[in-house]
């Protein structure tokens, strides 16, 4: 398990690199849904080190794209969907996906739309619910809790880590200090920007420590989407641009790589999509944060017509 020196040394290496700015499926309910507490409501979590000892942090960084589409071909009554797949980022390689999103924050008719298919950033996390307003009526067997992190929580954290006040590791069995998950409203939208570190530090109990033993630690990375195969990386920027376009999900021609949330397979595609992202995952997302991205500011408000936009996108696809 890596020092909380050894973390803050990271994350400044991060902050000086960016400028300061299939997968196991989880079907076990293993995901604690923390963005379905009510207003004014707070969870009590304690995180817990990755099961990979090779990982520095006791989180894994997750990138996502967003690509809509107006329905699914050939189904009369489809209503709008979304395909997540993987950015490759995630994977330190070029996204195709990203390199053409970028050029549209230099005009801005097409920074809003840029926006829409911009990275949508979260962070893994495990550890144990201690205090759940939620009352679930069914809990895994295995108490230890996988968190889906979005950025405004995660700078909180990141923000405790880099405080020199905070002498202990927060995941140290002994030593380590607990997380409070508070939900409030900003501007109508949920809003964790009060969430906090407990000020007392608290040992784990004799329970969590024997759960630790019994099921062991969750490997992070086993959560990660798997790294698309160069096929399924043109697959995406096919999609990508089809959603653009403004065109239906195309089962016949994306089914057997990658697929909507709750979307059957057609007889003859694979039973589980090569690179499908898990739906639990999927909607494992706090809604909230997803206002909170990196994509690059705009340069002045400004709007046109979708068909204009379309057509300057396709103008500089054809240079």
């Amino acid at each position: 398990m890596a020092t909380l020196a050894e973390i803050r040394a990271k994350l400044k290496e991060q902050e000086v690199k960016t400028g300061g700015s299939s997968s196991r499926t989880g079907g076990d309910n293993a995901i604690y849904p923390f963005w379905n507490l009510k207003e004014g409501e707070q969870a009590t979590v304690r995180f817990l080190p990755d099961g990979d000892k090779e990982n520095t942090f006791f989180w894994k960084e997750r990138l996502m794209i967003k690509l809509p589409f107006a329905g699914v071909k050939g189904e009369t009554d489809s209503r709008p969907v979304q395909v997540q797949v993987p950015c490759m980022e995630m994977y330190g390689e070029s996204c195709p996906i990203l390199s053409e999103v970028r050029g549209w924050f230099k005009d801005p008719k097409l920074e809003d739309l840029g926006r829409k298919y911009w990275k949508k950033r979260s962070y893994i996390f495990q550890g144990f619910v201690k205090d759940d307003p939620l009352n679930e009526e069914t809990t895994p067997e295995n108490p230890i809790r996988r968190f889906i992190i979005g950025p405004q929580i995660f700078q909180i954290i990141k923000g405790a880590l880099m405080d020199p006040d905070m002498e202990d590791l927060p995941t140290d069995s002994t030593s380590g200090v607990d997380f409070r998950i508070i939900k409030t409203s900003k501007g109508g939208y949920a809003d964790y920007s009060t969430s906090t570190w407990s000020r007392k530090s608290r040992p784990l109990t004799e329970e969590e420590n024997k759960a630790i033993e019994t099921h062991n630690l969750f490997n992070l990375n086993d959560f990660l989407p798997k790294k698309p195969s160069e096929v399924e990386v043109k697959v995406m920027k096919e999609m990508f641009e089809a959603s653009v376009d403004g065109e239906a999900y195309d089962q016949e021609k994306f089914g057997q790589y990658f697929r909507p949330a709750g979307l059957s397979a057609k007889t003859g595609d694979p039973v589980t999509p090569k690179a499908e992202t898990p739906a639990p995952e999927v909607k494992a997302e706090p809604v909230a944060e997803v206002k909170t991205q990196e994509a690059p500011k705009p340069t002045t408000e400004a709007s046109g017509k979708a068909e204009d936009i379309l057509a300057m996108i396709r103008a500089r696809q054809s240079k």
